[in-house]
C-alpha cells in the first residue's frame, strides 16, 4: 500500500438546479422581464402567484399606514418570492420591485400547489429556500437588535455581494442608493454616508465604475466586538 498517496476526496453532491428542474417538469409558467427599477407587484395586490428569480434582483419593501417604507429583503438569482400566496395570504403583504434587470418566472398558485405535492424534488429545494428565508429573518432581527448601524451596514453588503453563498459571490454590486442602504439597516442617509467613506478609506469597499465592489476584508467589521 503506498502510504505517500494522498486519499481523494468524496465529491460533493450537485447542488438541486431548480431553474433546470423548473424548465424540464413541465409546469406551467410565464417568463416576464422587468427593467430597473420596475414594480413587480405591490402592496394589497391579489396574491395569487408564486414567483422565481431567473436573472437579477429583487427588493422587497413595505408601508406603514403612516407612509414609512422599509426594505425588508433584497434577493437573486436562483431564490423564490411571494410565496405568502401558499399560506392563505389574500393580498400581498408588501411590495417587489426589480433593483436591476430581471427575469422572472411566475407561476400560479394552483400549478405550484400541484407540483410540490407531485414533485418531490422541487418540494425539498422549495422547503430549503423557506428554512433558509426564515434563519436570514432571524439572523435580520438579532442585527437590527443588538449591532450598531456601523456592523448593520457592513453585514448588509457582505449579504448582497452574496458571501457565504455556495454560488459565486457577486463582488461587484449594481449600483444602490445610500437612501435604501439606510431603509435597509433602519438608519439615517448621513450616517450611511459616513461608514461607507470610511469603509472606502479602509480599502474595504471600492467603487468599480457604475457598481459598488465589496471586498472580504469588510467582514472583519461584522466580526469585531
Amino acid at each position: 500500500m503506498d502510504l505517500t498517496k494522498q486519499p481523494r476526496e468524496p465529491k460533493k453532491p450537485a447542488a438541486f438546479d431548480a431553474q433546470a428542474f423548473l424548465d424540464s417538469a413541465g409546469i406551467a409558467k410565464r417568463v416576464v422581464e422587468f427593467r430597473p427599477n420596475t414594480v413587480i407587484f405591490s402592496q394589497g395586490d391579489p396574491s395569487d402567484t408564486v414567483l422565481y428569480i431567473q436573472k437579477g434582483g429583487v427588493q422587497l419593501s413595505v408601508l406603514s399606514e403612516t407612509g414609512k417604507q422599509a426594505i425588508v429583503a433584497t434577493l437573486g438569482a436562483g431564490e423564490f418570492f411571494g410565496e405568502g400566496a401558499l399560506a392563505g395570504q389574500p393580498v400581498r403583504m408588501g411590495t417587489a420591485s426589480a433593483t436591476i434587470a430581471s427575469t422572472v418566472l411566475v407561476i400560479e398558485k394552483r400549478e405550484m400547489m400541484r407540483v410540490l405535492h407531485e414533485q418531490h424534488d422541487l418540494s425539498d429545494r422549495f422547503i430549503a429556500h423557506m428554512l433558509a428565508r426564515n434563519v436570514r429573518i432571524e439572523a435580520d432581527l438579532v442585527d437590527q437588535l443588538f449591532n450598531s448601524s456601523e456592523k448593520r451596514l457592513a453585514r448588509t453588503l457582505l449579504l448582497l455581494a452574496r458571501y457565504g453563498r455556495q454560488d459565486e459571490p457577486q463582488h461587484v454590486l449594481p449600483k444602490i442608493s445610500q437612501e435604501a442602504l439606510a431603509e435597509m439597516i433602519g438608519t439615517t442617509r448621513s450616517r450611511v454616508n459616513f461608514f461607507m467613506n470610511k469603509f472606502r478609506k479602509l480599502g474595504f469597499i471600492d467603487y468599480d465604475g457604475g457598481g459598488l465592489k465589496v471586498n472580504s476584508s469588510l467582514l472583519s467589521v461584522v466580526l469585531h466586538d
